[in-house]
């Protein structure tokens, strides 16, 4: 089988056919040239209004990039018309194989998104004998056509986070898709303000907004403000994580004040070196830790108590070790 006849199977372009093909042995790695021409008498298509116009000139060739195939580059190489059109002046044509000033063509773009997906954009680059930048114009195009083709109708419940990225303080805000059996991204914007956050509700729209059931945050002030504004409606869901972060931090503030009151008084420094009894998960405790924290919670310590009411819907398994220190408290 030759390779036009392939080539009209997997890539044919109406009123363009594939003329000369040669192999390029001079450079390293190999290079196969797939030349075009329009068909006779064909109309050339204006690459702004999309109608068939006149022909004006013919602008030099240029190559655009196709998939590799056994190591060799391949490339098509067409020199593209300039139309006159009547609308919008002249220009230049449009083709079915690349888009705008691409010099890749749209069947490659979404062999190295796809590929993207899977290895580092380097790794890609390397793998294909291409460039970083063809990879991440390849990225951009796929995100940006999944943008414009993005159905957000049967969105009820979204997450709302920040990650940081690059060095320092340098966050963007995150929102996810959290439906049952329908988890995805939704949109990223730069920081962690108010700011960002109101502008993925323009993006999302009022309407869709109201059809939210539940939103599921951290506790970050702004986020807290804005879904409070812009999306009242809906159920509020804490991230676990940073309610238990807190809460950590309220029990060692009472322990270490607790502690220091307790020597200042002359009692037995039972809070000595309890820290981490009190702020670590019970599974995570050693033989010997389990042992210190069970005989820590015969105390009627308002340390222990703050520890109890964390744990005690937390860890059922915790539940004989709170009544064993209810007996005591009672």
């Amino acid at each position: 089988m030759q390779l036009k006849t392939i080539l009209n199977r997997v890539e044919k372009y109406q009123s363009f056919v594939y003329g000369k093909i040669q192999l390029i042995e001079n450079d390293h790695p190999l290079e196969l040239e797939i030349n075009l021409r329009s068909r006779q008498n064909s109309r050339p298509i204006c690459s702004i209004c999309g109608r068939k116009r006149s022909g004006y000139d013919t602008l030099p060739e240029r190559r655009f990039a196709f998939i590799p195939f056994w190591g060799i580059l391949v490339y098509f190489i067409y020199a593209r018309r300039r139309v006159d059109c009547s609308t919008c002046g002249i220009k230049v044509e449009q083709i079915p194989w690349a888009q705008g000033n691409q010099t890749i063509t749209t069947t490659y773009v979404w062999f190295l998104a796809r590929w993207a997906k899977r290895m580092s954009w380097s790794e890609v680059a390397e793998s294909f004998k291409t460039s970083w930048h063809h990879v991440f114009q390849a990225v951009k195009m796929a995100v940006s056509w999944g943008r414009q083709h993005m159905d957000i109708s049967g969105v009820t419940a979204i997450g709302v986070d920040e990650m940081q990225w690059g060095r320092g303080h340098r966050y963007i805000t995150v929102v996810y898709q959290i439906n049952e059996n329908y988890k995805r991204l939704l949109w990223v914007g730069e920081k962690r303000t108010t700011k960002t956050l109101l502008r993925f509700f323009r993006w999302f729209g009022k309407a869709q907004t109201k059809k939210l059931e539940f939103i599921c945050s951290d506790m970050w002030r702004a986020y807290l403000k804005v879904i409070a504004k812009k999306a009242g409606q809906a159920i509020h869901v804490l991230d676990r994580f940073h309610i238990m972060s807190h809460m950590n931090k309220a029990i060692d503030q009472v322990r270490s004040a607790e502690a220091k009151r307790l020597v200042s008084q002359g009692y037995d420094p039972v809070l000595k070196n309890s820290r981490w009894l009190l702020l670590k998960r019970p599974e995570n405790l050693t033989d010997t830790q389990q042992a210190s924290l069970t005989e820590l919670l015969k105390y009627n310590l308002k340390a222990v108590k703050s520890y109890l009411f964390k744990e005690l819907d937390s860890h059922k398994f915790l539940l004989p070790l709170f009544l064993l220190a209810a007996s005591v408290f009672l």
